[in-house]
């Protein structure tokens, strides 16, 4: 039987309506995100009590109650089962004993070199020669190791890149290119010479540090960043000629006899994420994530690194709509994807906590829609010198992998707020790499669509001087309400975004 056209009509129309739901005004409860109440939750997260909230430090504990107590008092579910807070293991190394001797000579750390404390790894190294590989370059442009035998040798090379060569910084990645080229070529441990350095001065030993990972794969051969001491007592005069790019060719072998010794303990300490749920209606196991970092510098001896703009001004505006979703939630406004408000720690450490969630997801990747991160939106950019800079905001990362994610975040800031969207860091030449230094890294690495909102490079950037005092809390409001209302419509659309664009 056919369906007069009337009928068809009226069955489409239903039909529709039954799939693309009307989403909610979200001003009402935009509203509730304002400048004064941002303005009291970063006294608290960058006040003294907190101590720089540096990552593994009871100031850091401190922030995390803070941010949880916050959660539960606006009626936001734990994020990792029962619990508001997702724990990670962190270790901690400190050193025992430290030197390289050359030839009966001993130099010291901190004065004749110093190193990546958590890079090297527990070994004492005696070598009958050391074999000097000029800058250490082992590339597609050219081979510093070209015909040599360094296999379970001790290598020499020179810091920085000849005349005429500049490093692709592009093509970088967390380990020194002079150190993976060394272990590739099996070299056993790495002396690394600091140009026109006679010796070094450092005020604060380097005792300790942190890091994430204690498991390493591979596993690089020890560097040691020396002196020209420490050069010239190995090539003697050829060291001159050698900096001067005159040194005869290769291959050059001193036969020294050299030791370095390095011997550090380690023991394992606690960090964590704070994670608040909000539970979403017919497309609640799909995920929307609101990302902040709220680690910072901690202190120096008894000077305080507040990081009131980094991050506490994203850390607070993740607060605050976290209030204002769950306000719409009660009002029977709630959002149809669930939304996970996730406050990371470890940031500042090299992305630490956001590693560690996307590595150990609470809630599976391929089933999270999108994640907004926030860092540093408190402040206005001195270097920007186009447009009305008390009205703007930094958006990153928006043309990376879904070719929806541009239209739906211009669409509401045209809407509701009216800023000025700069995408002056999406430039793939961004010689600051801004796309690759903050916690979305880990959600796009993974092939999660991002928006990374942000304000700049300041002069209070990672100094005692980045106070709450220096915010401009009006600014912090619109910007903040701009994330909202892009994930009320992320989490309220009918489908998930396209992930269209390949990950590069």
């Amino acid at each position: 039987m056919r369906i007069s056209s009337f009928l068809l009509s009226v069955l489409t129309a239903g039909s529709l309506k039954a799939t693309a739901q009307q989403i909610p005004d979200p001003a009402p409860f935009a509203a509730s995100i304002t400048a004064a109440d941002l303005k009291t939750h970063l006294y608290k997260v960058a006040s003294k009590e907190f101590e720089g909230r540096e990552t593994a430090t009871e100031g850091q504990r401190k922030a995390a109650a803070y941010i949880e107590d916050h959660f539960r008092s606006v009626g936001l579910l734990p994020g990792n089962t029962n619990s508001y807070q997702l724990y990670y293991p962190i270790f901690q190394d400190s050193i025992t004993q430290c030197t390289i001797e050359v030839g009966g000579q001993v130099f010291y750390l901190n004065m004749d070199f110093i190193l990546n404390l958590t890079d090297n790894h527990t070994a004492t190294l005696y070598g009958s020669e050391v074999i000097f590989t000029g800058y250490g370059i082992s590339d597609d442009t050219e081979d510093d190791y070209k015909g040599l035998d360094v296999k379970g040798k001790i290598v020499l090379v020179l810091s920085g890149m000849p005349d005429g060569k500049k490093e692709d910084l592009t093509k970088r990645r967390n380990v020194d290119p002079k150190l993976e080229a060394a272990w590739k070529n099996g070299a056993a441990g790495v002396l690394v010479v600091q140009k026109g350095t006679t010796g070094f001065h450092i005020r604060r030993d380097v005792k300790s540090g942190l890091h994430l990972k204690e498991y390493k794969s591979p596993i690089y051969p020890n560097a040691f960043y020396v002196s020209e001491k420490v050069a010239e007592a190995i090539m003697g005069k050829d060291y001159e000629t050698a900096k001067a790019g005159t040194l005869s060719p290769g291959p050059h072998v001193y036969p020294v006899d050299i030791k370095l010794d390095f011997i550090k303990s380690v023991t394992t300490k606690q960090s964590s994420d704070v994670l608040g749920f909000l539970e979403g209606t017919d497309l609640k196991d799909e995920i929307v994530v609101i990302s902040a970092h709220y680690d910072h510098l901690g202190k120096k001896d008894t000077t305080i690194y507040y990081g009131a703009d980094d991050d506490g001004s994203g850390t607070v505006s993740v607060l605050e709509m976290a209030q204002a979703f769950a306000k719409a939630k009660a009002a029977g406004k709630g959002p149809r994807r669930s939304i996970l408000f996730l406050a990371n720690s470890g940031e500042e450490k090299g992305l630490w906590g956001s590693e560690y969630y996307s590595d150990h997801p609470v809630y599976p990747m391929d089933r999270t829609t999108v994640d907004l991160n926030i860092d540093m939106v408190g402040r206005i950019d001195p270097n920007r010198k186009k447009g009305d800079s008390t009205n703007y905001v930094y958006v990153i990362g928006d043309d990376k992998l879904s070719s929806e994610l541009k239209p739906i975040s211009e669409a509401q800031n045209k809407q509701y707020t009216h800023l000025e969207l700069d995408y002056k860091y999406n430039d793939p030449k961004d010689p600051e790499r801004i796309y690759y230094r903050s916690d979305h890294y880990n959600f796009a690495r993974k092939g999660v669509p991002i928006i990374f909102y942000f304000d700049g490079i300041h002069k209070d950037y990672h100094q005692p001087t980045d106070t709450p005092d220096k915010i401009n809390y009006d600014l912090l409001e619109k910007r903040a309400r701009l994330v909202f209302y892009t994930a009320w419509e992320m989490a309220n659309r009918d489908a998930m975004l396209k992930r269209d664009i390949p990950l590069n």
